[in-house]
């Protein structure tokens, strides 16, 4: 796994509450091997039911492509046990979700999968909304050692991340190289 130290990357808003793992990736991309399962990601928010891209889905505008760091109202990727919501991101990308809350399960996988899952109190997470949906195209810089995160406006907010795991992600361990740091 590629360590995660720092992250100075666009960042997209997604300005909705409650979005599940079968809005992140539909269950009928899930028997797919993985390298297709990419294209799945947010497919029914990115197109139509006619197959028409959505330009008003901020993933789609241009301003936004490119971005590794998804910043996105409470309760993000809730619902079913779907490693592939946080495979599919990655693969497509993004390294780093910024919210007031997540779905458990998908907290953990972030862990597992190398990305980073950043809770930010919801009155800072919606500033943040405001300024990328203003700026589009603005960046934002994580800075894991230090457990910070640099907004556009150039402030700076601090997070929690448990020791343990902060420490695979920034020597990049997964969970085979991480059951080595338990018994040592």
């Amino acid at each position: 796994m590629t360590p995660f130290t720092t992250l100075t990357a666009k960042a997209v808003p997604l300005a909705i509450p409650n979005i599940d793992t079968d809005q992140i990736i539909p269950a009928r991309f899930l028997a797919m091997p993985r390298p297709e399962q990419k294209d799945g990601m947010f497919r029914d928010m990115r197109f139509g039911s006619d197959g028409a891209v959505r330009a008003d889905f901020n993933l789609n505008k241009p301003a936004y492509q490119g971005a590794a760091i998804i910043v996105t109202e409470h309760n993000f990727a809730c619902g079913s046990s779907r490693e592939n919501a946080v495979t599919s991101m990655l693969d497509n990308g993004y390294k780093a979700f910024i919210a007031p809350s997540f779905g458990d399960i998908f907290f953990n996988n972030c862990f597992q999968n190398g990305c980073l899952p950043i809770v930010l109190p919801e009155a800072r997470v919606n500033e943040l909304i405001r300024f990328l949906l203003e700026l589009p195209g603005a960046e934002l810089a994580i800075d894991l050692d230090s457990q910070t995160v640099r907004g556009p406006d150039g402030k700076v907010d601090t997070f929690v991340v448990d020791p343990f795991r902060k420490e695979c992600l920034l020597k990049g361990l997964d969970a085979i190289e991480q059951s080595t740091l338990i018994v040592l």
